[in-house]
C-alpha cells in the first residue's frame, strides 16, 4: 500500500524579492512498511523534502498524497493532527523539554489526547520507556543523559502515538559512534516490525542501513536504489 505519494512537487522560497528554488519538480512514491534514507549535500534539498513530508512545510506546487488523501488544502489545524497523530520525528538535536523527566517528555505528545485516560498514558509511555532500555532513568531529568540516552527518548516519544511514519533527520549526527550505531539497530528493528522509517542523512554508512537509498541533487532525485546489501547492524542492546 502506498503510503506517500508526491508528484511534480517544487518548493521555492522567497526572501527580499529573490526566489530560491529548493526542489524542482520531484515525484516520489514510499510504500508502507519502506526503510527509505535520503541522501544528498548541503542545500540539495533533501531536508526541504523530509520537512514537506512531515508536514512542516507546505509545497509551492504539485501534489502531496499521504494515506492517498492529498494534503494541499488542509489548513494548518488538520496538518498538525495528522502530524500528532500519524508521524513521529528523530532530531539531530533531540528537541527534549530540559525541565521534564524522561517520562514527561515521552508522554508530551499525548497531551492533547483527551479521549485517554492518564493511567493509559502513563503506561505505555513507561513501556516505550523499556523498550529502549531507559526504564531506570525514566525520573532523570533529559540534563543527565548521555546524547545516546537522549535519542533513545525521542524515539520513544517518536513511538507513543503508534505513528504510521517515522521521520528521523540526520539522527546520529550528535552521537558518537557507538551510541549512532545503537540508534540506527533500533530503528532497523522497528522497521523489522513493519514501521516505515525515513530517514535524512549526509553519510552513506549510516544511509546503508536502509533498504532504499534516494539520492537528491539540485532539488531534484539524482537516484533511487534499493539496496541488495543492507548494513546489518550488531549491538549489545540498550542496556548502557
Amino acid at each position: 500500500m502506498s503510503l506517500i505519494t508526491i508528484k511534480n512537487l517544487t518548493k521555492i522560497y522567497s526572501s527580499e524579492g529573490i526566489n530560491t528554488n529548493a526542489l524542482n519538480g520531484i515525484n516520489l512514491n514510499i510504500e508502507e512498511g519502506e526503510f527509505v534514507a535520503i541522501m544528498g549535500p548541503s542545500g540539495s534539498g533533501k531536508s526541504t523534502l523530509l520537512q514537506i513530508l512531515g508536514c512542516l512545510e507546505r509545497i509551492t506546487t504539485g501534489q502531496y498524497f499521504f494515506e492517498d488523501k492529498e494534503l494541499n488544502t488542509y489548513t494548518d489545524d488538520e496538518l498538525a493532527n495528522i502530524r500528532n497523530r500519524k508521524m513521529g520525528f528523530v532530531f539531530q538535536s533531540f528537541n527534549l523539554l530540559p525541565r521534564l523527566t524522561v517520562l514527561e517528555n515521552v508522554k508530551l505528545p499525548l497531551i492533547y489526547t483527551e479521549e485517554m485516560k492518564e493511567s493509559e498514558k502513563l503506561s505505555r509511555a513507561k513501556k516505550l520507556i523499556s523498550l529502549v532500555g531507559l526504564e531506570e532513568r525514566a525520573n532523570y531529568k533529559s540534563t543527565k543523559l548521555s546524547g545516546g540516552q537522549k535519542q533513545r527518548v525521542a524515539i520513544a516519544r517518536a513511538l507513543i502515538n503508534e505513528p504510521k511514519v517515522i521521520f528521523a533527520d540526520e539522527p546520529t549526527g550528535s552521537l558518537d559512534s557507538k551510541s549512532g550505531e545503537t540508534v540506527l539497530k533500533f530503528l532497523q528493528d522497528l522497521n523489522d516490525t513493519g514501521k516505515t522509517i525515513i530517514l535524512v542523512t549526509h553519510e552513506s554508512e549510516v544511509a546503508e542501513s536502509a533498504k532504499r537509498i534516494i539520492h537528491i541533487k539540485d532539488g531534484l532525485i539524482d537516484k533511487d536504489v534499493l539496496v541488495s546489501n543492507r548494513r546489518i547492524i550488531s549491538t549489545q542492546g540498550f542496556n548502557k
